[in-house]
């Protein structure tokens, strides 16, 4: 029997829309305790009537949850971590990035994370000065076939809303939890032994391996995140994805850009 990596795994679908504080039905949270199936996790405010979550309210139900002791998790969230490596170019991060450093700065220039902020207005106002280009794309973008630049907004499947509203709550929760979390990779790509790890997913990679039954797009994309983490832990396959076959400068760039859990890496092209 394969011994399991983690206790639970939760996949988590995101949105940018709206403000940090205001409750939407595509904000969804799926959670697989041991061998058993995804199940739906409600807003712990549903007690009064208030079904759907928020951001602020996801970010601060994961401080809580990640912060149990010998209950290792596995989350995945489905927006870029990072942003391409001609971004840290362009701005003047390189050559020694720091993830930390970075999700300090962006969030100066994109402080979506207030109560009543906007991605479309900081955007559109003086506050969002570090803009990239919509064609660029991260090498695990480019790996995927399909997945979409950080900077491509207002298009369908449009991670860049989601990006920019979530960068500054995982600022949050590693300022909370400390080195109680293991973000992956920006904090070692498998040295996490006995941590919760947070990872960067993209819920297309898994979704048509499971029966839609009847949930909708965001509940589906949610439940596929954590039943495919869940399935892969299950059966030993986590190692070779939480460790794709890159080149030294492959991995070097991986390390300032991030990485999508999921994806092998170019010898499997």
């Amino acid at each position: 029997m394969v011994k399991r990596l983690f206790q639970r795994t939760i996949g988590i679908d995101y949105s940018g829309a709206g403000t940090p504080t205001k409750r939407w039905k595509k904000l969804t949270v799926y959670c697989a305790d041991g061998d058993g199936p995804p199940r739906e996790v409600r807003s712990p405010a549903n007690s009064l009537g208030r079904w759907n979550w928020n951001r602020k309210e996801i970010a601060e139900w994961l401080v809580g949850q990640l912060r149990e002791e010998g209950n290792p998790t596995l989350v995945g969230i489905d927006h870029a971590f990072s942003f391409p490596i001609c971004y840290f170019e362009k701005y003047g991060h390189l050559p020694t990035p720091d993830w930390g450093y970075f999700l300090d700065d962006f969030g100066q220039h994109w402080p979506t994370d207030g109560d009543n902020a906007r991605v479309s207005e900081i955007r559109e106002g003086t506050g969002g000065h570090r803009c990239g280009n919509r064609q660029w794309l991260r090498l695990t973008d480019e790996l995927t076939g399909t997945a979409k630049s950080v900077f491509q907004f207002n298009v369908q499947g449009s991670v860049a809303h989601s990006t920019h509203a979530g960068l500054p709550w995982l600022r949050y929760i590693r300022n909370n939890l400390g080195a109680g979390v293991h973000f992956w990779p920006f904090d070692g790509w498998d040295d996490w032994e006995g941590k919760s790890v947070i990872a960067e997913v993209y819920p297309a990679l898994w979704k048509r391996r499971f029966a839609r039954a009847d949930r909708n797009d965001d509940q589906h994309d949610a439940y596929s995140v954590a039943g495919w983490l869940s399935y892969a832990d299950q059966n030993g396959y986590l190692a070779k994805y939480f460790n794709p076959e890159l080149s030294q400068d492959e991995r070097n760039r991986a390390d300032v850009e991030g990485w999508i859990l999921g994806v092998l890496g170019l010898i499997h092209l």
